[in-house]
């Protein structure tokens, strides 16, 4: 079916002494010349006791490999590194390449005629997703799940978005040592898969459903539900179907499956990174998918998924209330179903059936929490090339700002920030300030971190103040909510308008009508920019310093520049 170039694949010979080294080497695995004589499927697991969302992939992996042999193939495992954001010093956008890079060179080298990606974390599923892209052998997605929703005084909580409430209140005051310990300890983190939101793990898995690129109802199952288990045994089986029918990454991953992710996105209130996740995915698939793109789908789309952070259920609860295929459901008017699926189906084929069976948490069209799906592109002076705001978890008073700038230093990374010492830069701040977050981009951090949320200093929280307009080229986590202007591009580090920003500054930002200004004369701020200096590199060796070389910005999705059709560079 498709039209690409037909991966180079190695087929076992049984007959030819020229392959008996390689036949000598998988049975001194154990295997025999019957196994050798099936079909080889990879197995991509990036399983990891450094990683909490993929810790229960052992069991997931078995569970694909049993349903492999039982259809036909030859599973061979392997592994591959995997991120989760809290473990490293550094942000882990940097390392989506190298998982990527190191996933697309094991699937295209190896003598596989397909291959499963298990997956669940934010870079993990598009690292995996922009490596099937690019290999374009037939291959499929097993996502892991998000953790089970916690409970404190009667009402469900998740890590992550109510991580960041209760450090609000802990920060002003409310709540003390023993509160926090005890929502830590039977709230936050009972169990292991994604965060119980739709932060960017979920948002991801949710993602390669809509994209189509697992099979229907995969992204909302819990981690630890027996139903992972099975739905990742079938996905095993499937995988042998695309083989047969030839059903490759290219055949599913058009224009019209993008577009269905961004609805999907804007209906659950997902996270602002798929932005950055799809544009690079899309492009390696061969889509050139931009910022104008979200900004035009947000305005045709409701949200209708009452989960965390916009919403009141965790996605534990979405689950139950019929998950992510039931909110295609409901959005089915709004989608192209036509589009081919993993599954071997289309997508209106497999939303046959699914119905939802909670209507106060995924909402009808003609009765959505927001008439749109609460995103914004804004441009101007301060953002010549673009930056996001999510005006739905943004406070609609700070939507139409005007206020000078109080400028944050550089964070460093592999340091965490004292709240003490951001406490007294920002003493002077009162709610009308904007707080400018920089040189936390692509290069400036490096990695872009989602560091976006930063600035609400502790005399304000005390005063029972939650929210200020902050600017910022970095990332927010899927997790949290502010009127935060995200994804500054150009950033700082490359001589963007942002670098130039001095305290007292006028900062306007008009989301609605799309603008984000830095009120300074423009003969300033070309003098400005004229004196700008960049700072040394971060990183000279290793990969690291690869990243700072190559890596594109926000608008372009990050990916490295060797990685982008050379037909596509420089434009917009």
């Amino acid at each position: 079916m498709s039209t690409r170039k037909e991966p180079r694949v190695r087929n076992v010979n049984l007959d030819d002494p020229m392959d008996g080294t390689f036949r000598g080497h998988v049975r001194a695995m154990g295997y025999t010349d019957f196994d050798m004589s099936r079909p080889i499927i990879g197995v991509c697991n990036p399983w990891s006791e450094l990683n909490p969302g993929h810790w229960h992939f052992r069991t997931l992996g078995d569970a694909v490999k049993r349903g492999i042999w039982a259809a036909g193939g030859f599973p061979l495992e392997f592994p591959t590194i995997s991120m989760c954001e809290v473990f490293h010093d550094i942000s882990t956008l940097i390392y989506r390449n190298l998982m990527a890079m190191s996933t697309e060179e094991m699937i295209a080298s190896m003598p596989i005629r397909g291959v499963v990606l298990l997956s669940t974390c934010d870079k993990d599923v598009p690292a995996q997703a922009m490596a099937l892209a690019t290999v374009n052998k037939p291959a499929i997605i097993v996502t892991g799940g998000t953790r089970l929703a916690g409970f404190y005084k009667g009402e469900t909580v998740a890590c992550s978005s109510d991580t960041i409430r209760f450090g609000y209140d802990y920060r002003a005051g409310v709540i003390g040592d023993e509160e926090m310990r005890e929502v830590e300890m039977n709230g936050f983190y009972n169990t292991c898969g994604a965060c119980g939101v739709m932060g960017t793990a979920n948002s991801v898995q949710s993602m390669a459903e809509a994209l189509g690129l697992t099979l229907p109802g995969c992204a909302s199952i819990p981690a630890v539900y027996s139903q992972r288990i099975h739905i990742a045994e079938a996905t095993g089986i499937q995988i042998m179907e695309l083989v047969e029918r030839d059903i490759r990454p290219s055949d599913i991953l058009t224009r019209a499956a993008f577009e269905n992710a961004i609805r999907v996105q804007m209906a659950t209130g997902a996270s602002t990174n798929l932005m950055i996740h799809l544009i690079a995915i899309a492009r390696r698939a061969g889509v050139y998918l931009t910022l104008d793109d979200f900004d035009r789908i947000s305005d045709e789309v409701p949200f209708i998924a009452n989960v965390k952070p916009g919403g009141r259920c965790t996605v534990e609860e979405l689950y139950h209330a019929g998950g992510i295929r039931a909110v295609m459901k409901e959005l089915a008017p709004l989608l192209d179903t036509s589009v081919m699926t993993a599954s071997g189906k289309t997508m209106a084929e497999n939303l046959e059936g699914a119905r939802v069976r909670d209507r106060d948490i995924i909402r009808p069209l003609s009765d959505p929490i927001l008439p749109n799906g609460g995103l914004r592109i804004v441009r101007g002076s301060l953002a010549p090339d673009g930056a996001v705001i999510k005006t739905s978890a943004a406070s609609p008073r700070l939507l139409k700002h005007v206020g000078p700038a109080m400028v944050l230093p550089k964070r460093e990374y592999g340091k965490r920030r004292d709240p003490g010492h951001e406490d007294r830069i920002l003493a002077q701040a009162t709610p009308g300030h904007v707080i400018v977050n920089r040189d936390q981009g692509p290069i400036g951090a490096p990695g872009m971190p989602e560091t976006g949320a930063a600035g609400l200093p502790a005399h304000l929280l005390r005063q029972g103040l939650r929210d200020i307009v902050r600017v910022t080229d970095a990332r927010m986590s899927g997790t949290c909510y502010g009127t935060v202007v995200l994804h500054i591009a150009p950033e700082a580090a490359v001589g963007g308008p942002l670098a130039i920003v001095e305290n007292g500054d006028q900062i306007e930002l008009d989301a609605e009508a799309g603008k984000l200004n830095l009120l300074v004369d423009e003969r300033e701020i070309q003098r400005r920019l004229a004196a700008w200096k960049p700072a040394p590199p971060a990183y000279e060796l290793g990969y690291r310093s690869l990243w700072l070389d190559q890596v594109t910005q926000a608008p372009d999705g990050c990916d490295f520049k060797f990685n982008i059709d050379r037909d596509w560079r420089g434009k917009r």
